[in-house]
């Protein structure tokens, strides 16, 4: 078995070799290391270290930070808050402003309402104003702070003042208030401060920029609120002008794991929403007038007086919910809140399950405000007012997600799914069971005496929020002690085992549909080998075919009736060529048409001997190992590459992506959402990989880092196997940061072939470029010619020639890869599979701004 580390017998006859060459033409040595995770203690020291030199390098921050809280000490505001004296002179509010105190914007800067104002204001301070000093200037932060705290309070203030004026009842109910705290200015600088980031972080800051403070207005409805939220539009218009012109800021375009993570995020924050707003004592924003059907509240003494003056059943049924608030049954309430949270780490895998289920709940949520305002029978405006602002979030987050329905595509193994199904339905039986049943063994303790029609009817109430009990019929009361806890743990025991079930099943790694067969086609790859290409075949949404005796099998996905194939045929050698006709067979018999794509001569041969046409799609580019040496005047470039590393400081570490740590791999995956923005177009699949095709045990990954740990580019190998053993590695993912060292790709390739030659490998397939070649060969068909057409085309949007021609650095052997085809008449239904397997999630806008890129 080949292992990534040094070959001592190889590394000293190149150090001979390198010894006896002239001096301009010595191999710089910059053989791989293979990176190890640091040891806890170690990484905690690290850590501390670095966050202890950024805030040494952030005076400003700390200044501000320090002033804060001496302000705040001095003026006895750091528990209780400001006094009411001092609120009205240095808070900023409608009454303020009215009375002339025209420095309330500034001053409402150096104090917060209370120490969990202080502590969340602090935290705020500290993750933002360090990068911001770094990113902007000390003088620009300073000037963005202040700027957005005086103009998002005016802002806010105004918005607020010109509402209650026209008698929208939210802005009347907080028009008296008098805010304090710089929220604002901060918002504002963390708006600005993300078009400084890389891609990934700039979108996820400007989520967050704009999700915590709308999130706190919408359902606490304060007047401070409303400020922050103002000063985080006004930071975010601010750095777009600011940052007018940059290439990296054209395009927005995310990739599929990134678009699932920023759905979570919005779906997070619907749920915590509730729950942020229960904290609250006088919460009044408009999504919150209903917000107790997602987070029960305990009813109040009067509410309770209330129920108990229509009808003595009424008032038991309202001591039952007081209750249960006082026993572990209260989790119940915010039993909604914690399935959102439980459906956002499965929409973050992209489970097309977790997307129905949400789906659903939104709308059954839409159908129950409906229902209550049907049934209320009023036209009242008010209330009318007040259930279309219910009906805002779940109609928003319905219309996100059916916006966004294609990046939830991933299914459950049919296992998994069984076993979930299993689960939540023994539960629910179980649950039922054991308060039907044991209730009638225990009617005497229900009030009225317990039936098991009158149990089952009070089924819906265990299983539902305690908001929900006034909403359904009439059940018998729990009054007894056993009846007490049938009534408290029945339904939670339920929907503890149900939201267990749901995560664990969200979290288990996504397979093929058909496990074993992947399993099977693996051994068969490690044990016989096959193509350059042929570990694709081990990634997702790929199908397997296998011969009769088990020898040799075809990876192929299904798409119209079009049998696209990843590769040549792997297994045992003799087999594989038999396999071209025997796949022909098997698609025959289901009416598909075959395609083998990007497949070497042999497989062409085999298939011309069935009658086949064929025509070059791609040429892959080999690099024999074993007479590897970087010198003489073609590998100037690739020395330069090497040596420029070595003086900035740069190594190449080798990893397993599982074992990457988390610094590094938050960078890598910042350097590839860069990088798919850059596109403006969807990130292309079926023999190109992406991120999540990393996660292989068999796959090394080679990392570019500076002596800052900082990522500057990252490329991914595949194993190609031989007698069980890799004898060849082959390029998949390859990635630079925009602002990094210029030469780093030359550099990890070179250094990937310096180490893969030491550990004895044979070769390296720096892999094919789709749509492009060399232009070797014969005099080309009709055909051939429409897609070097069409590679010249699409050269501006993906750049498949332009890769190529960087290729041709490394000197390598042009091996031509095919496109076999059995019937001509199938060439449009074969093209627009191979399409759709590049681009499965190609959306018409994407399809329009394609045509006009192509066009231009």
């Amino acid at each position: 078995m080949i292992r990534l580390g040094a070959a001592p017998v190889l590394a000293d006859q190149r150090e001979r070799d390198r010894d006896h060459a002239p001096d301009g033409e010595r191999e710089p040595d910059h053989a791989p290391v293979t990176g190890t995770p640091e040891p806890r203690p170690q990484r905690v020291g690290r850590i501390a270290a670095a966050l202890g030199a950024r805030l040494r390098a952030a005076p400003l921050t700390l200044l501000l930070l320090v002033t804060l809280w001496t302000v705040g000490a001095a003026g006895g505001s750091l528990t209780g808050g400001p006094s009411a004296r001092l609120l009205s002179r240095a808070g900023v509010g409608v009454s303020t402003l009215a009375e002339g105190r025209w420095w309330t914007p500034f001053t409402s800067l150096f104090w917060c309402s209370g120490v969990s104002s202080y502590a969340f204001a602090s935290l705020l301070l500290l993750l933002v104003g360090p990068a911001a000093e770094r990113r902007l200037g000390r003088l620009r932060t300073a000037a963005v702070l202040v700027g957005g705290q005086l103009l998002g309070t005016l802002l806010g203030t105004g918005l607020v003042a010109a509402g209650s004026r026209a008698g929208e009842q939210w802005t009347v109910s907080v028009a008296d208030q008098t805010a304090i705290g710089p929220g604002a200015g901060l918002f504002a600088l963390a708006g600005v401060l993300g078009y400084r980031l890389t891609v990934l972080w700039r979108r996820r800051l400007h989520l967050l920029v704009v999700l915590v403070p709308l999130v706190m207005t919408l359902y606490v409805g304060h007047l401070q609120s409303v400020q922050r939220i103002a000063g985080a539009l006004l930071g975010l218009g601010l750095g777009a002008l600011l940052s007018e012109g940059r290439p990296h800021l054209r395009t927005h375009r995310s990739s599929h794991t990134e678009t699932r993570v920023l759905v979570a995020f919005c779906l997070i924050a619907a749920a915590l929403g509730p729950l942020i707003a229960s904290l609250y004592d006088n919460a009044s924003g408009p999504f919150n007038t209903f917000s107790e059907l997602y987070f029960s509240h305990r009813l109040t003494p009067d509410e309770v007086a209330d129920f108990c003056a229509l009808s003595a059943h009424d008032c038991a049924r309202a001591h039952a919910v007081e209750r249960l608030f006082d026993t572990p049954g209260r989790l119940m309430a915010a039993l909604f809140p914690a399935l959102l949270l439980v459906l956002a780490e499965g929409l973050r895998r992209g489970l097309r399950l977790a997307w129905r289920i949400t789906v659903a709940t939104e709308l059954l949520w839409v159908a129950l405000l409906v229902w209550l305002f049907a049934d209320s029978g009023t036209g009242n405006g008010d209330a009318m007012q007040y259930f279309v602002e219910a009906l805002l979030l779940p109609l928003l987050t319905t219309g996100l997600l059916l916006a966004t329905r294609q990046r939830f595509r991933l299914r459950l193994p049919g296992r998994v799914l069984l076993r979930l199904t299993a689960a939540v339905g023994g539960a629910a039986l179980a649950a039922s069971a054991a308060y039907t049943g044991l209730g009638l063994a225990a009617a005497g303790q229900f009030e009225p005496g317990a039936t098991f029609r009158g149990l089952v009817s009070g089924l819906p109430a265990q299983f539902l929020p305690p908001a929900y009990n006034d909403l359904l019929p009439d059940y018998p009361i729990a009054v007894g002690r056993f009846a007490r806890l049938l009534e408290t743990y029945c339904g939670m025991a339920f929907w503890a085992v149900a939201l267990s079930a749901l995560l664990v099943a969200f979290r288990r790694p996504v397979v093929h549909a058909a496990a074993e067969d992947a399993a099977r086609a693996r051994a068969l790859l490690t044990a016989y080998g096959g193509g350059t290409l042929s570990f694709i075949t081990t990634w997702d949404g790929n199908h397997y075919w296998f011969d009769e005796e088990g020898r040799a099998a075809v990876a192929y996905r299904v798409l119209s009736t079009v049998a696209l194939t990843t590769g040549d045929p792997f297994g045992e050698p003799e087999a594989r060529r038999r396999a071209v006709a025997g796949f022909a067979r098997y698609c025959d018999a289901r009416g598909w048409t075959p395609c083998f794509y990007s497949v070497t001569p042999e497989t062409r041969a085999a298939a011309g001997q069935l009658g086949w046409r064929s025509l070059q799609v791609a040429e892959d580019t080999v690099v024999a190992l074993p007479e590897l040496a970087f010198t003489g005047r073609k590998w100037q470039d690739i020395r330069t590459a090497l040596n420029k590393a070595g003086k900035q400081g740069i190594t190449a570490e080798w990893w397993a992506y599982h074992e990457v740590p988390l610094a590094l791999k938050d960078q890598i995956r910042s350097i590839s959402e860069e990088w798919v923005s850059e596109k403006g177009l969807p990130e292309m699949g079926f023999t190109l990989g992406g991120l999540e095709e990393l996660d292989d045990p068999a796959v090394r990954l080679l990392i570019a880092v500076d002596g800052d740990r900082t990522v500057h580019g990252v490329t991914s190998w595949m194993p190609v196997y031989e007698a069980g053993e890799p004898v060849g590695w082959t390029l998949d993912f390859m990635r630079r940061r925009s602002d990094g060292f210029r030469g780093v790709t030359e550099f990890l390739i070179a250094s990937a072939a310096l180490g893969f030659k030491e550990q004895g490998a044979r070769f390296l397939s720096l892999s094919g470029a789709p749509l492009a070649r060399s232009g070797q060969g014969g005099e080309p068909t009709a055909l051939q010619r429409m897609l070097d057409w069409m590679g010249r085309v699409l050269e501006p949007v993906y750049g498949f020639r332009s890769l190529l021609a960087f290729k041709a650095k490394f000197q390598p052997e042009y091996r031509p890869m095919y496109m076999a085809y059995p019937d001509p008449a199938a060439l449009p239904s074969i093209t627009r599979a191979i399409g759709k397997a590049y681009l499965p999630h190609l959306t018409a806008a994407q399809g329009v701004r394609l045509m006009r890129r192509l066009s231009s």
